[in-house]
C-alpha cells in the first residue's frame, strides 16, 4: 500500500496534569479518550482559524499533528493561554508524520492513528524522523492527489490560516467541531454561524478538463468573482466558493471558469451541504 512522509506537517506535545482541561477550553473539539484521535482547531476570538490539526492522545500526553508552517505561531499562542496551569507545550523535531492509504497498516512500532476526518483518508502514523529517512516511501504528492480526488480541503492550500472560518474550511462537516461541548475560543462565532445555517462559503471540488489554475486564481461567472481556486490535480481542483454566487451565476446561464478554464462543481460523498448544480449526486 502506498505511504508518504508529509513533510509539511510538525508533531507538538502537550502534557502535565492539566492538559486535557487546557485543549478542552481551546479547541473546536473535545479532547479525545487515550489511544483515539481527534480533528480540531484553534480559533482567534473573532472566530477564524489559527491553526487545524488531529489530536492524538497517549499515555505521555497529548501529540498535536500541526501543519509546520503555522506551528511556531500556534506554540507561542497556547503559551500566551496556559497562565498557571500546569502544562508542557514543545515541538518534538525529532518526529516526522507519514500516512498509508488503501490497504493493510504496514508499520509497526510507532504511534498509529486512523485520520479522523475520513476514514478513506487512511492511517498516519508518528515515526522518528531518522527512521522515516530509511523507509521506502512514495511523493507526497500521491497522497495529495489522494486528499483532492476525496475532496477534503488542506490549510495553507484551500483556506488561508487567519482568514478562514471553520464552516468555509468544512471542518464542520469532517468532524472538526463539537457542537455540545462547552466555550472554547471563538465558540460564540461558530455556534451562529451554525443555527443561523449562514455558511454560504464552502470549498468543494470542481471538474475540469487538463491541469488545473495556479492555486489562488479567481474564479469568475458572468463577470463576477465567486472564489478562489486552491489545491488541484490533472483534471481536478478544490475551490473555496460563495456558494450562493454560484447557484445565482448557474440560474442565470453563465459558465464558471478560471484563468480560461471551465468549471464544473461537484459535491463530495461526505458533503452534508447542497452545492448548486449537483442536485441528485452523491
Amino acid at each position: 500500500m502506498p505511504i508518504a512522509i508529509l513533510k509539511e506537517r510538525a508533531v507538538a506535545r502537550i502534557a502535565g496534569a492539566d492538559a486535557a482541561h487546557f485543549l478542552d477550553n481551546l479547541l473546536t473539539s473535545r479532547t479525545p479518550a487515550p489511544g483515539a484521535a481527534r480533528y480540531a482547531a484553534l480559533l482567534a476570538p473573532q472566530g477564524k482559524i489559527v491553526a487545524d490539526m488531529i489530536v492524538l492522545a497517549t499515555e505521555g500526553g497529548f501529540r498535536l499533528d500541526i501543519p509546520r508552517a503555522v506551528a511556531a505561531d500556534l506554540l507561542k499562542r497556547l503559551q500566551l493561554y496556559r497562565l498557571r496551569a500546569k502544562v508542557e507545550i514543545g515541538l518534538l523535531d525529532d518526529l516526522a508524520v507519514a500516512v498509508a492509504w488503501g490497504g493493510a497498516s504496514p508499520l509497526v512500532d510507532t504511534l498509529a492513528y486512523d485520520d479522523p476526518r475520513l476514514p478513506a483518508l487512511g492511517r498516519r502514523f508518528l515515526l522518528p524522523a531518522a527512521e522515516a529517512a530509511q523507509i521506502a516511501m512514495v511523493p507526497e504528492a500521491e497522497w495529495q492527489a489522494h486528499r483532492i480526488a476525496l475532496g477534503v480541503p488542506e490549510g495553507g492550500q484551500d483556506f488561508l490560516y487567519g482568514d478562514a472560518f471553520p464552516h468555509e474550511a468544512d471542518m464542520d462537516q469532517l468532524g472538526g467541531i463539537d457542537f455540545d461541548k462547552g466555550c472554547y475560543v471563538g465558540q460564540e462565532i461558530v455556534s451562529r454561524v451554525q443555527h443561523r445555517g449562514t455558511a454560504r462559503t464552502r470549498i468543494i471540488p470542481l471538474a475540469l478538463c487538463g491541469p488545473p489554475p495556479a492555486e489562488g486564481t479567481p474564479i469568475t461567472a458572468g463577470g463576477k468573482s465567486i472564489g478562489r481556486v486552491g489545491s488541484g490535480v490533472e483534471g481536478r481542483a478544490l475551490a473555496l466558493v460563495r456558494l450562493d454566487r454560484l447557484e445565482d451565476a448557474r440560474a442565470a446561464g453563465h459558465v464558471v471558469e478560471a484563468d480560461g478554464a471551465a468549471l464544473v462543481p461537484e459535491r463530495p460523498s461526505w458533503a452534508r451541504f447542497a452545492v448548486p448544480g449537483t442536485e441528485g449526486a452523491a
